[in-house]
């Protein structure tokens, strides 16, 4: 079926034609089944007719970071933050990654689905049509791979796209507090060739942090997910400069994600290898913090940039990708375009898919936001409100 979307405010995408962003007026846009066939000044074959209320229509939002499998929240953390404890004190004292560890063990398969289906379905109310999803609060073999079903199951059946990454390397679980080095060899001999063997993800991340994975470590275990066909992602120098840019860079991750205490050799390597950086303001925001990813240094010297929540139980919580575009603005230095094609296009690079999601082009799918606003500078502007009007996914306008 051939819709017809008209009365178009204006369309705002990135251009990889024209390598820059682009706001196109007096246009209106053909989808053919699920992609875009034609975006001209006047459509005249079509079988349904949208009219767009004078709508910004800009890309669905993509968020390539987040930990949506997950049971309950730890709002009890949150609450001893404000009272003045530290995310690693509540760590240290059984809280933090291991506190979702036996909820998700305990859970079965049909539990994690029926409540992570709710989560889902946010983010596609705040205007994000497709996420990297990450596994890593089961960390047992079984645990792991069912979290790696569920995402998949979840994919399946939902309207959210979804990408799997296998976070066996989150934490270190309770069992093998002695024993470190146990722990990481059977992420590398076990769980890693089970999960490539059942395709069950994508990519392959490691936490590579003191006291979570060292450099060593991490190297050791995403060079087995490169060895069994994975590609790699990395959460790099969140806390403090471990190297873990660096590494990401030696081995040609796609990403490093957090960078708050990443040094300019970490940011110079990364650079110079195409190693995008994935900036979450979100979690700096929520843990109360004041140290955000210096943004405008990592642009300077060369760093493609991408912005994603980090969704997660314990240090994020926002689904908004328009409020982490105000976060970015106001304390990682970007400007509002750079934010833009941060939360889409620069989204799709980040996992594999510019090629068919990020941006409004003839070909691409019809992945499309409506909003109730004249410029995408109105986007970072209203705080978390999003004056979204409208969610088309794969051509199909979603009901929320």
């Amino acid at each position: 079926m051939k819709i017809r979307i008209y009365n178009i405010g204006s369309i705002v995408t990135w251009s990889h034609k024209n390598n820059e962003v682009q706001s196109l007026t007096n246009v209106e846009i053909l989808i053919d089944g699920d992609k875009i066939s034609d975006i001209s000044h006047k459509i005249l074959d079509a079988d349904q007719e949208i009219y767009a209320e004078g709508a910004l229509i800009i890309p669905g939002f993509i968020d390539s970071h987040t930990h949506p499998i997950f049971i309950g929240n730890r709002s009890n953390e949150f609450a001893l933050r404000v009272e003045g404890k530290t995310y690693d004190e509540i760590a240290r004292s059984g809280g933090g990654i291991l506190a979702s560890i036996n909820k998700v063990r305990n859970a079965s398969e049909e539990q994690l689905i029926e409540e992570s289906y709710g989560k889902i379905n946010l983010f596609l109310s705040h205007g994000t049509t497709t996420i990297e999803a990450k596994s890593g609060y089961g960390l047992t073999l079984k645990d792991e791979v069912k979290s790696l079903r569920v995402i998949k199951k979840l994919n399946e059946n939902g309207k959210l796209e979804i990408i799997p990454t296998f976070l066996g390397a989150h934490a270190v679980p309770p069992e093998f507090q002695n024993n470190h080095k146990k722990y990481v060899d059977l992420i590398c001999d076990e769980m890693i060739p089970i999960i490539s063997e059942e395709g069950l993800a994508e990519y392959c991340d490691v936490f590579c942090e003191n006291n979570y994975f060292t450099v060593k470590q991490s190297r050791k275990i995403l060079q087995a997910a490169l060895d069994n066909g994975m590609k790699i992602r990395l959460h790099a120098d969140e806390f403090e400069d471990s190297g873990a840019a660096a590494l990401a860079a030696e081995l040609g991750a796609i990403s490093a994600d957090h960078l708050m205490a990443v040094s300019d050799e970490g940011m110079k390597a990364m650079a110079k290898k195409g190693v995008m950086a994935t900036l979450l303001p979100g979690t700096t925001l929520f843990l109360g913090k004041n140290k955000y990813a210096n943004g405008r240094k990592m642009i300077d010297i060369g760093c493609d940039i991408v912005l994603a929540t980090d969704f997660n139980p314990g240090s994020c919580t926002i689904q908004s990708m328009p409020l982490i575009m105000s976060l970015a603005c106001l304390y990682c230095g970007l400007n509002i375009e750079e934010a833009f094609i941060g939360s889409n296009w620069n989204g799709a690079r980040s996992i594999n898919r510019s090629n068919k999601i990020g941006a409004i082009s003839k070909g691409y799918q019809a992945d499309l936001l409506f909003f109730d606003m004249k410029s995408i500078n109105e986007l970072p502007y209203w705080m978390g409100s999003d004056r979204l009007l409208n969610v088309m996914k794969k051509g199909e306008l979603l009901d929320f």
